[in-house]
């Protein structure tokens, strides 16, 4: 009885200790397979940066493409001051007749109680507002007006900078900046950010209402960032050009980081408000090589008052392991980290701006 009874106790025991060892063989493999896969799988690794010559023919094909959609929408010729207009009005030929438009953008006409302004306007909205005043004027009851377009007087718009073919345009209707920049082939591989539309005082004036005529007026500049020109769609980026104006495209700064790194090449500033420090570069570099002499480090930074580089020692392994504070890097600077045998070579080159930058791949440094 009591052999029976020690077993009926245990018995509940021994239910409970098989099911834990159960669920442990069942737990083991899952763990085992997880910990495996997290040991197999490398760890992740920052994408190298893009070649500038990549991105550059990227936008190029951007540029392109918006340019056509937004030639589609192109409407008629709009008359600028300087042209020669034909002005028929049908079964008067007293008031036909070819006129010019004057440099403040207006024209005359016989019998017309004031000058008729036609700049800014297209040929079909010009005979329209004709018509419409040859009616109230009581010169023709039923006037039917036709404008056309004798002569195009000569609208330049100058492309300049970072573009890949600098040049002059000729504005004979409506042109937008999309447009100019596709003519002009794109932008080059060290372009900035920004896009600069200066529109000169005397266009400026010619453009202004006939109420606004007598007000002094300046110079106009509209800065636009190319990411917004190119990925918000919004006309209010592509704005419409005129006759006169210079659209200039800043070119980027560049620092250089050569010798003993992982990925050599020069970098481009976004614009002249990043500030780009050693590590920052290092990093884009993708670090130092093992045989790199980091105590031996030199910037090279041109001198503005004798044109040549200056050498500028720094030791980067104080600054890797914080024991010195960060150094900023200027616009053109060349960071030339050496190993033994680039250190030799430094000191033979003659020109060691143009020496360490042969060849070199420029990418985009962005923003960190």
């Amino acid at each position: 009885m009591r052999k029976q009874a020690w077993k009926g106790a245990l018995r509940p025991a021994v239910y409970f200790s098989s099911r834990i060892a159960l669920l442990l063989l069942l737990a083991v493999p899952s763990v085992y397979s997880q910990s495996s896969q997290q040991q197999e799988s490398p760890p992740a690794t920052e994408p190298a940066p893009k070649p500038l010559s990549v991105v550059a023919s990227e936008t190029n094909d951007r540029i392109a493409q918006l340019a056509l959609a937004s030639d589609v929408k192109q409407g008629d010729y709009v008359i600028g001051s300087g042209d020669l207009l034909g002005i028929d009005v049908f079964d008067v030929p007293e008031l036909s007749r070819e006129v010019r438009v004057n440099e403040t953008g207006y024209i005359s006409l016989p019998l017309m109680p004031s000058k008729v302004r036609a700049v800014g306007l297209t040929p079909f909205q010009l005979q329209d507002k004709l018509a419409e005043l040859l009616q109230t004027n009581g010169l023709v009851s039923t006037p039917q007006v036709t404008v056309s377009v004798k002569e195009q007087h000569s609208q330049p718009i100058t492309v300049i900078g970072a573009v890949k073919t600098p040049m002059v345009v000729q504005a004979l209707r409506k042109t937008t900046l999309l447009q100019v920049l596709s003519q002009a082939g794109g932008i080059s591989d060290d372009t900035g950010s920004t896009v600069i539309v200066t529109r000169t005082a005397a266009e400026v004036s010619a453009s202004a209402d006939a109420a606004d005529a007598s007000m002094p007026s300046v110079p106009q500049i509209f800065t636009i960032q190319l990411s917004d020109l190119l990925e918000s769609g919004d006309s209010h980026f592509n704005i419409p050009l005129v006759g006169g104006d210079v659209v200039s495209v800043p070119r980027a700064g560049i620092i250089y980081v050569v010798g003993a790194v992982n990925r050599p090449g020069g970098f481009l500033l976004q614009n002249d408000l990043d500030r780009m420090t050693m590590l920052k570069m290092l990093s884009l570099a993708g670090g130092t090589t093992s045989t790199a002499k980091m105590k031996k480090a030199v910037i090279l930074r041109r001198n503005p008052d004798t044109g040549k580089r200056d050498q500028v020692p720094v030791d980067l392994s104080k600054i890797m392991h914080m024991k010195t504070q960060d150094v900023f890097l200027q616009s053109n600077d060349i960071l030339f980290v050496p190993d033994s045998a680039g250190l030799r070579a430094l000191h033979r080159a003659g020109d060691i701006g143009v020496v360490l930058t042969e060849g070199v791949g420029f990418v985009a440094a962005g923003r960190m």
